[in-house]
């Protein structure tokens, strides 16, 4: 250690490249490295549709499911900012590759998984190499576009690969396991891994840190500390409710983090800045986009089983449905450099804010309403919004850092993505079930199994109740409501916590206008 104020790097400074205007080759490598990204959002909610199918067949245990699920995301989040920062010391394209390389194989090692323990194993290779993916990618975007409107655009792209990637996920799932078997959600990834492969050592120049400094180990392992316990503490109260183990897991989470800030602190080349937090403009940015994804996913998460359970509808059917959001994120394309222009950033995220905010306040009232007009235009709205608050506080993170730290940049842009994700989820999903079971109608005229499945939750209790007539329909119809209800109080809190974040962005963050 040395004294508390980091000491900036040995060695000159470099002088920072004056920008040059991307061609074609860097847009071909932008596809390459927006597939990657959009191949991991996929993957992230492509197998809710597959577990009650592996479930079956690899005879998995309710723990074994859980952690099927979570192994995942547990790496992913925990690794972001290592692995963020060993990038720009070894080479973004270098760890790239191994990541790439890294995910096809675990993912075919989790399409022919022969037990549940395996498929779980191949999980968190999964979330080990996805960790490598996600900051490389905005790395090397930041990088390779130094001209500030293309590079606006080019996140543009890459936020549009993120978001759109995992409203696709149940369309993509629906698709396949019509077809084909619960591991062909898996093996579609390595075709497109390897074009991936093949595209980014043919494109992408080779970028790092000329001045990295030393690579702090026990800094990694106190921020993996500080993360995956926060995440399963947070995952594990939406499901078990408030207990002792949630607790100890928060308070380890808690204690990890003091002390990795207080190492940060003190050390010459830390593995995040911590001085970056101390702008109230990125804090606030990285706020503004914590609370975007966490409505986001949350929506994405109960309105994929809003349209099963309640409108009836397949999978695929239901992944057709959102497919607006989708659409409307990728639009984001067209016009996200021109609303960032003319409105500044900070204005521009707090616009697409609100606009989101607009989405979700239709979609609460379309919720309970016959018909799906209402909902697409909702999805829409939801969708466009998002799509430019993402692509803006992306932008805004990595324009905050020089070019030799756009992989730690990225890792944090990314950390407050995973955490909305998961929060998203939990939260939501807790608050969602409480109002579902607050609008159950009395169920004393049920067995005792199916009174508990209905309890538990609107999938047990159709299963349960499945082909029943008379009492049973009416608990079942009456259940619906209930769904229904809780989906539209969950998504007008969402809009009202996007509205809050609006003002935050509009009040904290500059607006700048760019030439």
């Amino acid at each position: 250690m040395t004294s508390a104020t980091p000491a900036p790097p040995a060695g000159p400074t470099p002088t920072p490249p004056r920008p040059v205007r991307a061609g074609g080759r860097q847009w071909a490598a932008l596809t390459a490295l927006t597939l990657a990204v959009t191949l991991l959002a996929v993957d992230g909610t492509v197998l809710a549709l597959a577990m009650p199918a592996l479930t079956a067949d690899l005879g998995a245990t309710a723990t074994q499911v859980l952690w099927i699920g979570d192994a995942y995301s547990f790496a992913l989040a925990g690794l972001l900012i290592s692995m963020g920062t060993l990038a720009d010391r070894i080479g973004r394209k270098r760890l790239l590759l191994i990541g790439v390389t890294g995910f096809g194989a675990a993912s075919l090692l989790a399409a022919f998984a022969p037990t549940a323990g395996w498929l779980i194993v191949a999980r968190i290779l999964l979330g080990v190499a996805g960790a490598t993916l996600m900051p490389s990618t905005l790395s090397i975007v930041r990088n390779v576009f130094t001209d500030p409107a293309q590079r606006t655009r080019a996140i543009a792209v890459w936020s549009a690969g993120a978001s759109g990637g995992a409203a696709l996920g149940p369309l993509v799932g629906g698709a396949l396991l019509e077809h084909y078997w619960w591991g062909s959600v898996f093996v579609i990834n390595l075709p497109i891994m390897l074009l991936v492969l093949v595209t980014v050592a043919l494109l992408v120049p080779e970028s790092r840190n000329p001045t990295p400094g030393r690579f702090d180990l026990l800094s990694a392992v106190l921020s993996v500390a500080a993360i995956v316990p926060l995440v399963w503490a947070v995952k594990h109260t939406a499901k078990s409710g408030v207990d002792l183990v949630g607790l100890l897991a928060a308070a380890l989470a808690v204690g990890a983090a003091v002390v990795f800030v207080r190492r940060q602190r003190n050390l010459r080349t830390p593995l995040v800045d911590i001085t970056l937090f101390a702008r109230p403009a990125f804090t606030g940015t990285v706020l503004a986009s914590l609370i975007a994804i966490f409505a986001f996913s949350g929506l994405l998460f109960f309105f994929s089983q809003y349209l099963q359970l309640v409108r009836g509808h397949s999978p695929l059917q239901a992944g057709l449905r959102e497919l607006p959001a989708t659409l409307a994120s990728i639009a984001v394309v067209l016009v996200a450099v021109r609303i960032i222009t003319r409105l500044g950033v900070g204005h521009a995220l707090a616009a697409a804010l609100l606009v989101a905010a607009a989405g979700l306040s239709v979609l609460a009232v379309a919720e309970g309403a016959p018909g799906y007009t209402g909902m697409a235009v909702g999805l829409i709205l939801t969708g466009l919004g998002i799509g430019i608050a993402f692509t803006a506080s992306t932008d805004a993170i990595l324009s905050a850092v020089p070019r030799e730290r756009a992989g730690a940049a990225s890792a944090i842009s990314e950390m407050s993505y995973e955490l909305g994700v998961a929060l998203g989820i939990a939260l939501l999903g807790t608050l969602h079930t409480v109002l579902y079971r607050a609008g159950l109608p009395d169920l004393t005229g049920l067995s005792g199994a199916s009174r508990q499945a209905v309890t538990d939750s609107l999938a047990a209790g159709t299963h349960a109740l499945a082909g029943s007539d008379g009492h049973g329909a009416q608990i079942l119809a009456a259940a619906r409501d209930a769904f229904a209800h809780g989906m539209q109080v969950t998504s007008a809190i969402a809009a009202v916590l996007l509205v809050a974040a609006a003002l935050v962005a509009w009040r904290i963050i500059p607006s700048d206008r760019r030439r």
